[in-house]
C-alpha cells in the first residue's frame, strides 16, 4: 500500500512541479486547492492546518485536496477508500505537497517575480478543456467548466499565477547541473560492479506461536493494527436490461407512410445503369483519335498507352450521374453510348481527351410502389419501433426523475429485476474471485458514484439496448469488525508475534557471524527448520532489470560494505533475512567510456532535482513554517468518519 501511495506523488518536489507548472493539471489543482475557503463544518483543533509565513492553509482546503487527491487515485485503483489513502501515507504527503507550492510561492513573490494578466490569459487559452468545437478557446465553454467545477474565475486566476510565479523560480534552478566528470566515472563504475554474498532467510512461521491468543491480546492487536483490515466499499445493484422486445406492439406502417417513403428515395427505384471502364487520358483530339484508330486496327488499348510511355486506369463501376461528375457529360454520353467490350468515341474532360472502354454494364430495372412496398414497410418498422424504443426510455427518464421506483418501472415494461451480490468497484463479487455481470460493465464506474435507491437508465448498447438499474445497498469502506474477521486477525497476531521472535533470532545470528562463525553453522544453532542461505552473484545492472520489484535483501546487499553482514525485515511481514556481503568485485572504465557518459546525463538530472529540493527546503526553513496536528488530526478524523 505504501509503494502505491509513493508511486502516486514520487517525491514532494516531483508532485509540486507537476501540479504547479503543467497548465492544465494546474487547473486541476486550483478546483481542490481554492474551492472552499470556509471553515471545515464540524472540525475541531483550529480553521487552519498550517501557516506558510503570513499565509495560511485552511481545514477546508486541506480536506477539499485530501479528497479530490483520493478521486483521482481511484483511476489507478479503483477500489481505494479514504481510510486506506490515509493509513497509507496520502494524507501527510498531500499536506508537505500543500506546504511547499505556497512556500516557493511566497518566496517568489517576496523577490519580485510576478505573473501578470496576459501570461495567465496565455495559459488559460492553451487548455485543451476550455476549446470549443472549433478547437480554439471558448468563453462560453470556460464559464461553463468553472461552474461545473463550483469555482469562479478570480480563483482559478489566482492559482495560475502562482503555479506560474513557482515555475519563474524553480526552472532556472535546475538547468544546467552539472557534476564533475570524476564522480560520473565513479558511479558509472558502482553501476557495473559485481556483488557476491550470502543471503539467508528466517521466516515467521518457523518461530510463530501455535496456541491461540487470549482474547485481550487479540483485541488489543485488532485495535492498534485495524487499519490492516480495512474492506473496500461494496454495492448492491439492481438491474432490468431491454430492447424493443420489451415495448408494446407498434403499429405496421400505414399506406400513407409507405408511399411517402417512396416518394422520398424515388431515384433509389429507378431503372438504373452502371458501367466500368478502362480509360486513358491524351493532351489532344488528335492523338486521342491516333490511339481508337490503333486499336480498331488490333492493338490492344493497353499496349497503345505503353508504346507513348503512358498508362491507362480502371473505372469501377458508376451510373452516368457519378461518372459526369468525375469526368464530363459529353465523356460520360460517349461512354454510355458504347456498347460492352467496345471502344467509345473520343471526348473532352477536365483533363484533356478521353478514350474509354467499357468493360461491363449492369442494368437494375426499375421498381414500382407495389414493387417496393415490401422492402419499404419493413424498413420502416424497423424505424417505427427505434422511434417507439426512444420514446420509451424518454418517459422512464421522466417517470424516474417523478420519484417512481425500479421495481415500478420494471413492472411497467414487463423486465425480471436481477439484484447482485456485493461488488467492489474493480467488478468483482465481494470476498470472491468471480467477476460482476458481465452486462453491468457499462455501468459500473456510475453505480459507484450513484446515491441509494435512486434508480437510473443507461444505454448499454447505443440504439439497441437498455438497462433500467438502483444501488440498494451500500456497505461504506472500513475496518471489519473483530468478530468476522477473528481467524484472520488469529493469523495476523501469529505471523506479528513470529516476525518479532525472528527478529530476534537474526539478531542473534547475526552476533554469532560477526563473532567469526559461519552463516551455516549461526543458522543451525536455531535449532529450527530454517533453509539454506543461498549464494549471490549480481551486478548492478542486472538489479536494475529487476525494475520496482527488486527483493530488500538485494538492495540491503548493494548497500553494504564488503566484508559485513546485516538483517533486514521483509515488508510483507513474513520473514527476517540475513545478508552477508563476501567480496565486490569493480571494473575501471574511462572517462570517455559511454557508461561514464551516461551516467553524467543521469546525474545531471538528478542533481537539477536536488537542487530544486534543497531551495525548497530552505524556503520553508525561511518562512517559518508552522503545523497545527490538532487540526490536521481533525481533519482526517472527519474524513474517516471517526470524528466523534
Amino acid at each position: 500500500m505504501l509503494q502505491f501511495f509513493r508511486n502516486i506523488f514520487k517525491s514532494k518536489f516531483g508532485a509540486l512541479i507537476t501540479l504547479g507548472f503543467l497548465a492544465i493539471i494546474a487547473f486541476a489543482f486550483a478546483s481542490s486547492d481554492v474551492a472552499n475557503t470556509g471553515m471545515f463544518g464540524g472540525v475541531t483543533g483550529g480553521d487552519r492546518v498550517a501557516a506558510v509565513g503570513d499565509r495560511r492553509i485552511s481545514t477546508s482546503d486541506y480536506s477539499n485536496t485530501i479528497s479530490n487527491e483520493v478521486e483521482r487515485a481511484r483511476a489507478q485503483q479503483p477500489t481505494l477508500s479514504m481510510e486506506s489513502f490515509i493509513a497509507g501515507g496520502g494524507a501527510v504527503q498531500v499536506l508537505e505537497q500543500m506546504i511547499s507550492r505556497w512556500a516557493i510561492a511566497d518566496f517568489a513573490e517576496v523577490i519580485g517575480l510576478r505573473a501578470g494578466d496576459r501570461l495567465v490569459d496565455s495559459e488559460i487559452v492553451q487548455m485543451p478543456a476550455f476549446r470549443g468545437v472549433s478547437g480554439n478557446f471558448d468563453a462560453e465553454v470556460f464559464r461553463q467548466a468553472l461552474a461545473q467545477q463550483g469555482l469562479n474565475e478570480s480563483a482559478v486566476r489566482n492559482d495560475l499565477a502562482m503555479g506560474l510565479t513557482a515555475r519563474q523560480l524553480m526552472v532556472p534552478v535546475m538547468l544546467g547541473a552539472r557534476l564533475p566528470v570524476s564522480f560520473s566515472q565513479r558511479y558509472a563504475q558502482l553501476l557495473a560492479e559485481t556483488r557476491i554474498g550470502r543471503i539467508a532467510a528466517l521466516p515467521a512461521g518457523a518461530y510463530a506461536p501455535t496456541g491461540a491468543p487470549t482474547a485481550a491480546q487479540l483485541q488489543t492487536y485488532y485495535t492498534a493494527n485495524r487499519d490492516d483490515f480495512i474492506r473496500p466499499e461494496r454495492r448492491v445493484l439492481r438491474y432490468a436490461s431491454f430492447g424493443e422486445a420489451a415495448l408494446a406492439t407498434v403499429p405496421a406502417p400505414t399506406a400513407a407512410q409507405i408511399a411517402a417513403r417512396y416518394q422520398r428515395d424515388i431515384a433509389n427505384y429507378r431503372a438504373k445503369e452502371m458501367r466500368s471502364f478502362t480509360q486513358l487520358v491524351l493532351p489532344t483530339q488528335a492523338a486521342a483519335q491516333a490511339v481508337v484508330n490503333e486499336v480498331r486496327a488490333g492493338t490492344t488499348l493497353e499496349a497503345s498507352a505503353r508504346a507513348k510511355g503512358l498508362a491507362t486506369v480502371s473505372v469501377p463501376a458508376a451510373d452516368r450521374a457519378a461518372f459526369t461528375s468525375q469526368t464530363s457529360a459529353a465523356v460520360a454520353a460517349a461512354g454510355f453510348a458504347a456498347a460492352q467490350g467496345a471502344l467509345a468515341a473520343p471526348a473532352q474532360g477536365g483533363l484533356g481527351w478521353y478514350v474509354l472502354r467499357v468493360n461491363g454494364i449492369t442494368r437494375t430495372p426499375g421498381r414500382s410502389l407495389e414493387q417496393a412496398r415490401g422492402e419499404i414497410s419493413a424498413a420502416l418498422a424497423v424505424e417505427l419501433r427505434r422511434e417507439a424504443l426512444i420514446e420509451a426510455t424518454a418517459r422512464i427518464e421522466e417517470e424516474f426523475s417523478e420519484g417512481r421506483s425500479l421495481a415500478e418501472v420494471a413492472a411497467e415494461l414487463g423486465l425480471t429485476v436481477a439484484t447482485t451480490r456485493p461488488i467492489t468497484a474493480n467488478g468483482l463479487i465481494y470476498g470472491t474471485s468471480d467477476n460482476a455481470p458481465s452486462e453491468l460493465a457499462p455501468v459500473l464506474a456510475l453505480a459507484f458514484e450513484m446515491e441509494e435507491s435512486e434508480p437510473q437508465l443507461a444505454e448499454t448498447v447505443p440504439g439497441q439496448s437498455f438497462m433500467v438499474f438502483d444501488v440498494s445497498d451500500v456497505t461504506a469502506s472500513a475496518a471489519a469488525p473483530l468478530a468476522e474477521i477473528r481467524e484472520d486477525v488469529t493469523l495476523a497476531w501469529r505471523r506479528d508475534r513470529g516476525m518479532a521472535a525472528a527478529g530476534e533470532a537474526a539478531a542473534r545470528v547475526l552476533q554469532r557471524v560477526r563473532s567469526g562463525q559461519a552463516l551455516t553453522a549461526a543458522l543451525a544453532e536455531e535449532e529450527k527448520n530454517l533453509p539454506a542461505p543461498q549464494p549471490v552473484s549480481m551486478n548492478r545492472n542486472q538489479l536494475a532489470q529487476q525494475g520496482q520489484q527488486v527483493p530488500p535483501p538485494l538492495m540491503l546487499l548493494f548497500s553494504m560494505a564488503e566484508g559485513t553482514a546485516k538483517t533486514i525485515e521483509q515488508e510483507q511481514g513474513l520473514a527476517w533475512f540475513l545478508v552477508q556481503l563476501d567480496d565486490i568485485a569493480t571494473t575501471d572504465l574511462p572517462a570517455n567510456s559511454p557508461a561514464v557518459t551516461a551516467a553524467a546525463q543521469q546525474l545531471a538530472s538528478s542533481a537539477g532535482d536536488e537542487y530544486a529540493e534543497q531551495l525548497i527546503r530552505a524556503v520553508e526553513e525561511a518562512l517559518e513554517v508552522e503545523t497545527n496536528q490538532a487540526a490536521v488530526d481533525a481533519v482526517i478524523a472527519q474524513l474517516t468518519g471517526r470524528a466523534q
